[in-house]
């Protein structure tokens, strides 16, 4: 296993080029096994398995772990995720062709508890920081007001690190952007080049293994809920609560579909306030500037990312039932009837009205879970 970890880190470029093949390939393998779904949906999740493992080989070399990283985790909750997703379409399949339509969704109900559960330890372990993709994408980055005072070090700049912008202003009280102060930046930056030629081989040799061998020191102490509570007070609840509902609503909107069935609106209405309500927390204590300055939170450029992918997930309402069967999908054959008659444009709409149906019976319950 060690072999095949430093194979893969070695050519992360040539493993990803091969799972890109391997992913076009499964487009091709339906047609051989057209009596049954499961043979293709097997061979899909086991592709997305094995890239999921890949990436987490990838994610946890030591050379990709920097200082305050949370990646070096006990156990591996981003790959477990990644491998729930991709085992839960098999499941349902499997589930709906040897226990019917109904009882499937049993099935689908305990994997999402599954995930729930796994998530809610991720969101616990990692100091109750937004999850990212769902879990899927580590949240490391760190915020502006907590990273400035490791990055500069007293009034000195790590061997080899890139001086920002204020670097000059503030340690030589020069203005960068003046003719001065652009000789004195190029002036520095020509002694550390030299400095750096200037070092023998084995001693950046032995600085490179000791980078490598040492393990990343915390520099942030994670968050308990206690600790969060009493710090953000009214705005730390909200922030839990909303982080909690966007969790769980997978969970939610299946058990309800397993009670009233995929055509009922109560399921569909009940996850969308789920997520509007979750979103509306959120949304709350992002833009709210009451209270002190320690109940306020300041998000990452990662988790304002995560905030509007998770608004355009909502768009995937449009194609769960039963919105999709009484409005989108007459809608798209309506479409497609009118450009019909159109040679090359009439062909390329079918061809898109066919795959959306298609991707409608895989997407019917999950957005982003």
């Amino acid at each position: 296993m060690e072999a095949y970890k430093k194979w893969v880190r070695e050519n992360k470029d040539y493993v990803h080029s091969l799972e890109s093949l391997a992913n076009g390939f499964t487009w091709l393998v339906p047609e051989r096994f057209s009596e049954s779904e499961i043979g293709p949906e097997a061979v899909t999740t086991l592709l997305g398995i094995i890239s999921a493992i890949n990436e987490h080989i990838i994610n946890t070399s030591p050379t990709s772990m920097h200082v305050g990283s949370t990646a070096d985790y006990s156990f591996p909750y981003a790959l477990c995720i990644s491998a729930l997703k991709d085992l839960e379409t098999l499941v349902e399949v499997v589930a709906q062709q040897y226990f019917g339509d109904d009882k499937k969704w049993n099935f689908i109900a305990i994997m999402e508890a599954t995930k729930v559960l796994v998530r809610l330890a991720l969101f616990r372990n990692n100091g109750y920081k937004m999850l990212l993709h769902g879990g899927e994408t580590p949240n490391d980055e760190m915020h502006v007001e907590a990273s400035t005072p490791q990055r500069n070090m007293g009034s000195f700049t790590k061997p080899g690190g890139q001086l920002g912008p204020g670097y000059l202003r503030n340690n030589h009280g020069q203005d960068p952007w003046n003719l001065e102060g652009r000789a004195l930046s190029a002036l520095t930056r020509f002694g550390e080049n030299a400095r750096m030629v200037s070092e023998p081989v084995w001693l950046r040799r032995v600085q490179h293994q000791q980078a490598i061998m040492e393990p990343p020191t915390p520099v942030v102490e994670k968050l308990t809920l206690s600790t969060l509570l009493s710090e953000k007070g009214l705005q730390g609840a909200f922030y839990i609560f909303g982080e909690t509902l966007f969790i769980t609503r997978p969970l939610i909107y299946v058990l309800f579909i397993r009670k009233y069935g995929i055509s009922s609106w109560i399921p569909w209405f009940l996850s969308l306030a789920v997520d509007i309500t979750g979103m509306g927390f959120l949304s709350r204590i992002t833009s709210s500037r009451g209270g002190t300055k320690e109940q306020q939170f300041h998000l990452s450029v990662s988790e304002k990312n995560e905030l509007k992918r998770r608004k355009l997930l909502w768009a995937l309402y449009l194609m769960r039932d039963p919105f999709f069967s009484k409005y989108t999908r007459q809608k798209l054959e309506s479409t497609e009837k009118v450009l019909e008659p159109v040679p090359i444009v009439g062909f390329l709409t079918g061809k898109l009205v066919e795959l959306l149906i298609g991707a409608q019976t895989r997407y019917t319950y999950m957005s982003g879970s």
